[in-house]
Formats: structure tokens, C-alpha cells, sequence
């Protein structure tokens, strides 16, 4: 679209929070809106590609609560296909090597460990997640895994009081087509200008000017969904500065997840599609599998924390090296004649994320609050780190975008009822 140099509203990034602050403002029709967004796309750290015909999701994948999803009727009005076989995470040891009993313990030992947050999120004090391991636990390696594959970082960096906050219904679904076909379907037709990164926003005046790559834009009033990694390192700086903005991104900096895309050719003998396993039982430095997602001839990888950003920078290769080494412990040698690298993420790497997803560290729970809150009634914030409940996933960025946008046109109303 062509860019316009004022608007009502400004909306500051393309992706899931974004998309859905657009959505909510083109639906009241009374407002002027413009998308600022920095990549060449939209959909930000939801994207799908498809190098060998089927669509691969190299950030979000699942219709995460898909039971209470805003996202879910919107996709199947839109005629997506939506895949509802649930996971199998937590049945997946038994095909990782431990035996029925082994994975029974495991069980007992992770609901043991949801039970000891619980009770440790009404105290006082925050704490890690680490500083409720048993002490030398047979499980603690997996857990600590478990933690970098579902906040992108070690028990030790995240906050109790702000994890068990999180809500999740346990229905989760897929789409055939891909999460971020969604959101392009999502957003089209909507006033996008991309290509076009915001580095300054000027408050200090009665209208609120964005100095961006290909010009500056005046709005009345700004909704900023950029990730808090971009807030943290001031690529997007405000005048006058917002100081508990920066020490609210600060507090919830983005994990890190990657993904690794195999290709596999033949079947594996006794493998059903849509088969999870674990690489390792014992290790914090192994890899989530899925063997033949929605029948696809495929493995997907997925593997979190500090060991995916080494990982990260060491390169694709360096990635299905160690993959194939799980995989052949798992199914034999001769697995290696049959895989071969398809696809990767490096989400630490892309200038425009600088990681995955958002996790409080411990004494920051109440940071999110702070984030989202308004600055002047002019200046909103969205995105999954403002999120209370829904954090770390693609619905509740959009939630976020779309409660911000509502926000922002009453805060639009309220000005023009005093005219």
C-alpha cells in the first residue's frame, strides 16, 4: 500500500499483536490506520514457509487452548484445515528408551513439581523454578529441558509467581496450512507499509510523530507491539524515554527456541505418524521430537535454551549433526540414510526478534502488568509479553493487540466527545 505520513492511529509492528490491533481498529472504520512493520512480511515471529510443498511453521505452531482460541473459529471460517489429534508429550518417554514404569515416575514427578510452584507462587518472596529441584533428582536434567522447549530458557532464569500464572486449557491443535498462512490471511487488505522500521517515537508533543525508515508518520495515538527484546536494547527509542518501559522489557527478555527440519525418506518400522520423542532422558542438552507430523514425510526438532543459541551459532550443519546422532541412538544407524536437513530457524539471530518468546525472571512477574500498562492514554503496548495469562503464544499476542487497539479507540472517542 502506499505510505500515508498521518494517521489516526499507528499500530508499530506486523505480527500476531499487531495484526490483531489492526484487525479490531479496521473494524470500527471511524479511524485512519497505518502497519508499520520492519520485515519484508508480515506475521513477525509466526511464519510459514513450504520447500518441499508442505507448510512448515518455523515459529508458532499450535492452536495453543484451541478450545477457547479466539484464533480457532477465525481459522475455520477462513477454511483452514485444522488437525485436532492431540500431542503425545506426555506419553512420549516409553519411545525414548525408559521403560512404561520409568515414564510413569517422570509423571508423578513433573505434577510433584506443578503442585510445589503452585504453593511456592503464594509466597512472598518470587523465586526460581530451579530452587524447587530435589536435589540431585532423577528427573531434574529433563525438567531443566523441559523448561528451555516451553520458556525458551533454564529453571534458573524464570520466575514462579509468573509461570504458574500461565493458562492453558490443554487442547491443542494444528493447521494444515500453516499458523503463519493464517496471519497473512489475517492481514490482507490491511493498511500494511513494510519494509519500514519505526526508531524513534516523539511523544513530547500534541501529536505523537514515528521517525521511520522511509519518512516520519504523525498519528494521534500509537499502539507498540514490537517484542521486548527490541524495547530492551532501545532499537526503538521513545522521546522523551520511557525508563519503566525499558526496566519492564528488562524483566521479561525473550528465550530462545529453535527448530530443525529433516526430511525423511521411507518409513520407520513401528512408527505411527505424529510420534513424539525425546532425544535424551538424562541430558538438559537434547532435542523434542516429532516423527511424521500430520503424515509428512518429516522430523521435526525443537530445542530451547542456552544450548540453542550455541547451537545457533554454529549453523544448520551443526544442528542435524547432533540430531542424527539422537535419532540414530534411537532407531539405529541406519536412520542416517534417510534424513537430511529440509529447514532451521535462528531466532536470536533475526534483527527483528532477537529470540523466541518471553519469560519473567524471578521478581519480574508483575513486569508484564507494567509493560501493558497505557503511557498518556496515547501510547499502548501489546504483545505476548504483556499478556497475564496467555504469554509466549501466538493468541495471546493477538488478544493483547486487539484489547490495545480498543484502548486506543476509546481513548479516540473520549478526545472527540471534549472537542
Amino acid at each position: 500500500m502506499g505510505f500515508r505520513s498521518e494517521v489516526d492511529i499507528a499500530v508499530v509492528g506486523a505480527g500476531a499483536a499487531g495484526i490483531g490491533a489492526a484487525r479490531r481498529l479496521v473494524e470500527a472504520r471511524f479511524v485512519s490506520v497505518l502497519v508499520l512493520e520492519a520485515r519484508d512480511r508480515v506475521g513477525g515471529r509466526v511464519h510459514t514457509i513450504a520447500p518441499s510443498g508442505f507448510a512448515l511453521d518455523r515459529g508458532a505452531e499450535w492452536l495453543h487452548s484451541a478450545d477457547r482460541n479466539p484464533l480457532s473459529p477465525l481459522a475455520q471460517q477462513l477454511g483452514f484445515s485444522i488437525h485436532r489429534r492431540p500431542p503425545e508429550w506426555v506419553s512420549r518417554l516409553r519411545r525414548s528408551g525408559e521403560t512404561i514404569e520409568a515414564e510413569a515416575d517422570w509423571i508423578a514427578t513433573r505434577e510433584a513439581q506443578y503442585r510445589a510452584r503452585r504453593t511456592a507462587a503464594a509466597e512472598p518472596v518470587d523465586c526460581s523454578l530451579a530452587g524447587l529441584l530435589a536435589p540431585g533428582g532423577r528427573w531434574n536434567q529433563l525438567l531443566d529441558a523441559t523448561s528451555t522447549w516451553g520458556n525458551g530458557a533454564e529453571l534458573d532464569r524464570v520466575s514462579v509467581k509468573d509461570n504458574v500464572r500461565y493458562e492453558d486449557s490443554g487442547t491443542n491443535w494444528r493447521l494444515g496450512e500453516g499458523y503463519g498462512c493464517l496471519f497473512e490471511t489475517l492481514a490482507e487488505g490491511f493498511p500494511v507499509a513494510l519494509e519500514t522500521p519505526v526508531s524513534c517515537i516523539d511523544h513530547s508533543g500534541r501529536a505523537i510523530r514515528l521517525k521511520t525508515a522511509r519518512g516520519t508518520v504523525t498519528a494521534a495515538r500509537a499502539v507498540i507491539t514490537v517484542p521486548t527484546s527490541i524495547l530492551a536494547a532501545e532499537v526503538l527509542r521513545f522521546d522523551p524515554p520511557l525508563p519503566q518501559k525499558l526496566a519492564a522489557a528488562a524483566g521479561l527478555p525473550l528465550g530462545v527456541d529453535d527448530k530443525l527440519f529433516i526430511s525423511l525418506s521411507g518409513s520407520l518400522p513401528g512408527i505411527e505418524p505424529d510420534t513424539f520423542l525425546v532425544g535424551s532422558t538424562m541430558s538438559r542438552e537434547t532435542m523434542s521430537y516429532q516423527v511424521r507430523p500430520l503424515d509428512r514425510p518429516a522430523i521435526y526438532c525443537f530445542f530451547g535454551g542456552r544450548w540453542a543459541a550455541a547451537l545457533e551459532r554454529e549453523g544448520e550443519a551443526a544442528m542435524f549433526a547432533f540430531a542424527a546422532g539422537e535419532l540414530a541412538r534411537l532407531f539405529g544407524n541406519g536412520i542416517r540414510r534417510h534424513i537430511s536437513p529440509l529447514a532451521s530457524t535462528a531466532w536470536l539471530q533475526d534483527p527483528w526478534a532477537r529470540g523466541s518468546y518471553s519469560y519473567a525472571q524471578p521478581g519480574h512477574a508483575d513486569d508484564r502488568t507494567k509493560l501493558a500498562a497505557p503511557v498518556e492514554d496515547r501510547l499502548f503496548f501489546a504483545g505476548e509479553a504483556t499478556s497475564p495469562n496467555f504469554f509466549s503464544t501466538a493468541h495471546g499476542a493477538y488478544m493483547s493487540g486487539v484489547a490495545a487497539a480498543e484502548a486506543a479507540l476509546v481513548s479516540v472517542r473520549a478526545a472527540a466527545a471534549t472537542r
